[in-house]
């Protein structure tokens, strides 16, 4: 049975970007895993059509800060270029609610499942078009970053290739949905009106900064497949023109009394501020417990969880690896231990020196090594620092003050419980000789990474889980 859809009353007020998607009633299992390759072609295009976008928008602004108006042609086109990203978001990693492959075209399509209207300004403040672009949308920019993110990359480390996670929340809820339809064989309709609301946010801010409009973005998250007629947050204008337009009669597509988002009243607003705020929180346990699983398995060698290896050299006595220096708090040797666990240490010399590699506390070495030639790397860069000096007065093997030491051809490797205290590691040649190349890496045991990974992705779904069904809820009013 249809269902009546009510129309704006007199007077009600509708932010000037219009995004729309209709749900999916049916979808593939398993097509999303290969919609990567077959967006490419948009994905070819859109990159020269943002090009052309940021130009636009160059242009729009000298013409704006003249004439105060948007130059029609270049509007539309801009127009054009945001409805083509958003339905190729719909159909890819977006959202993934739609199986019908998007037109190429800048033109909207009454027949596909997603929609964008921006409606025309007739006039624009010259003196917002300086500051709002940047200064006034800097809290929605921080919104945004949360929710784009930017995306999934490869991460090379030394000789090994692992995956990094650099996404946003909308992404990741759409691999979410994604799953569940696979699993069950239905789009989780919750997600759904939630991705919506999310996409709706990120392009009204993207109009706003486009300067397509005055009327600043709302903090409101409205979910669903269709608008609302909301009053809208007003831009601080020197200006007594009105920052909000009157709708025009377009009806709402809305079902009455169903849907989210169609609440009203201070429990509707906090429970959707509440489950955004569990959603940022989940993101970002998601997030810390998938980067800790990251570690736990591209990075492990041997059990420890290792640096990639570093090319030392020096052309005097010994190389001091002063970036890794041990300092712990007193806090207690059991603590330190059960945080870090072991640390290990290794050292190689590719043309067969016999190498000796120590730990020491850093005030014994740096007597050892009073007056002597040798390089201290300093900072996470590993930043040389040349010391001169003459050779050591003794062989390393034969000073007592290492509380590790290893000493021979091939990798040596020395390994340590944390002490409360500052410590370096060294290595030079076994004989004390002058000139020493070697590969040099640090790891740590680190015992509670992968109970952390594990806790911050549970504890990510179920924050993620919670603040959708807050946002995504159907709000139940009484007739």
């Amino acid at each position: 049975m249809a269902t009546a859809v009510p129309s704006l009353s007199p007077g009600a007020w509708r932010y000037p970007v219009q995004v729309d998607a209709q749900a999916p009633p049916r979808l593939s299992r398993w097509l999303w895993l290969v919609k990567w390759l077959l967006v490419i072609p948009h994905l070819v295009v859109l990159a020269f059509l943002w090009v052309g976008f940021v130009a636009l928008s160059a242009v729009a602004f000298v013409a704006i800060l003249v004439t105060g108006r948007y130059p029609r042609g270049i509007f539309d086109v801009n127009v054009g270029i945001l409805r083509w990203s958003w339905r190729v978001a719909l159909y890819s990693y977006g959202a993934l609610a739609t199986d019908q492959y998007p037109p190429f075209t800048l033109a909207e399509v009454p027949d596909y499942p997603a929609h964008l209207h921006v409606d025309y300004p007739e006039h624009l403040s010259r003196g917002l078009v300086l500051v709002k672009w940047w200064l006034l949308a800097l809290p929605h920019y921080l919104v945004v970053a949360i929710l784009v993110g930017t995306g999934v990359q490869t991460a090379r480390v030394s000789s090994d290739v692992g995956w990094r996670w650099e996404g946003g929340l909308i992404g990741l809820l759409a691999i979410i949905a994604a799953v569940v339809l696979a699993v069950r064989g239905s789009y989780p309709r919750p997600l759904f009106d939630l991705l919506l609301g999310l996409h709706r946010w990120v392009l009204r801010v993207t109009a706003y900064a486009a300067l397509m409009t005055d009327v600043y973005p709302p903090f409101r998250l409205d979910p669903g497949e269709h608008e609302t007629a909301a009053a809208v947050v007003t831009t601080p204008s020197t200006t007594s023109e009105p920052a909000m337009r009157p709708a025009t009669s377009e009806p709402i597509s809305r079902p009455t009394g169903s849907g989210p988002g169609t609440g009203t009243g201070s429990g509707t607003t906090a429970r959707m501020v509440g489950g955004f705020a569990l959603l940022v929180l989940g993101a970002g346990a998601f997030v810390g417990g998938g980067t800790a699983g990251v570690g736990e398995l591209a990075l492990r060698d041997g059990g420890y969880l290792t640096s990639p290896p570093r090319d030392v050299a020096t052309s005097g006595y010994a190389v001091e690896l002063g970036d890794v220096e041990i300092h712990a708090p007193d806090l207690g040797v059991r603590w330190l231990g059960d945080v870090l666990g072991d640390v290990r240490v290794r050292a190689t010399a590719p043309d067969g020196t016999e190498v000796f590699l120590g730990v020491a506390p850093a005030a014994d070495a740096a007597a050892y090594l009073d007056g002597v030639a040798y390089t201290r790397l300093v900072g996470e860069t590993g930043r040389a620092v040349e010391h001169a000096g003459q050779a050591p007065a003794a062989p390393p093997e034969a000073v007592d003050l290492w509380v590790a030491r290893s000493v021979g051809t091939g990798t040596q490797e020395v390994t340590v419980s944390p002490r409360n205290g500052t410590w370096v590691a060294v290595v030079m040649p076994a004989d004390a000789g002058a000139g020493l190349t070697a590969q040099v890496d640090v790891g740590a045991r680190v015992p509670w990474l992968p109970a952390a990974a594990a806790v911050g992705l549970l504890l990510g779904l179920g924050l993620i889980g919670a603040g959708a069904w807050l946002v995504g809820r159907p709000d139940v009013h009484p007739a």
